[in-house]
């Protein structure tokens, strides 16, 4: 399940929880009751490893249409 923030726009009580994706969002701060506003960060994707990158893929071969 992805981590959402939400911060308030009263009282700017920030937390995060657990929500599914089907879980409609939160509208009210546990705090004050206040409107609440989903905070957007980093993505949650991570690209580790070889193959990212044009350097990291293997060398062309010449091609045998050069003579």
């Amino acid at each position: 399940m992805p981590t959402y923030t939400y911060v308030c726009k009263s009282c700017a009580h920030a937390f995060e929880i657990h929500q599914s994706f089907t879980d409609e969002a939160l509208t009210d701060c546990p705090k004050c009751q206040g409107e609440l506003r989903k905070q957007f960060g980093n993505l949650g994707v991570s690209f580790k490893g070889s193959g990212f990158y044009k350097n990291d893929s293997a060398p062309s071969k010449p091609s045998s249409s050069d003579s």
